[in-house]
């Protein structure tokens, strides 16, 4: 039961029923995808499935077999952020940080989807993120920078 993982084959010692979080944040040693609700309601555990916005805490990894699978690790490094990465440093749109990880994966999947959106379709892309420490008009500036920059 493998998949590919920012790019590389992975077969995680885990039963097939598992969530694909317990997947990431277990055996394969990631930590950037949170646990936040568990039932799909906040992103906080968001990755993308062969491009598409898919919820880790409750996909099963069989679910992904075969598939493609990108976290926020998968975006961008430390030394190459991902312009949305970049973008949130500079318009310092990160507070406490724990559903920026969803947020960044569902904006990459708008951005890749709709390479100049408007300030609407930003919001609605990000509408079912929850974040409570309401940093997002920083959030929707630092998507649009990175939308920017990445037409350029």
């Amino acid at each position: 039961m493998g998949f590919l993982l920012n790019g590389a084959s992975v077969a995680p010692d885990i039963a097939e029923d598992a969530p694909l979080l317990a997947a990431l944040r277990g055996p394969l040693g990631l930590s950037g995808t949170r646990f936040g609700c568990g039932a799909e309601q906040c992103g906080a555990c968001l990755v993308l499935v062969d491009g598409a916005p898919a919820y880790a805490c409750t996909l099963p990894v069989a679910a992904v077999a075969g598939k493609h699978v990108t976290t926020v690790e998968g975006l961008g490094t430390a030394t190459a952020p991902h312009p949305l990465q970049a973008a949130l440093l500079a318009e310092q749109a990160g507070q406490c940080g724990f559903c920026l990880s969803g947020i960044v994966v569902r904006a990459a999947a708008l951005l890749a989807a709709t390479p100049d959106p408007t300030p609407a379709q930003v919001k609605q892309a990000l509408d079912p993120q929850l974040c409570r420490c309401g940093s997002h008009n920083r959030i929707v500036r630092a998507v649009l920078r990175a939308a920017a920059e990445m037409r350029a």
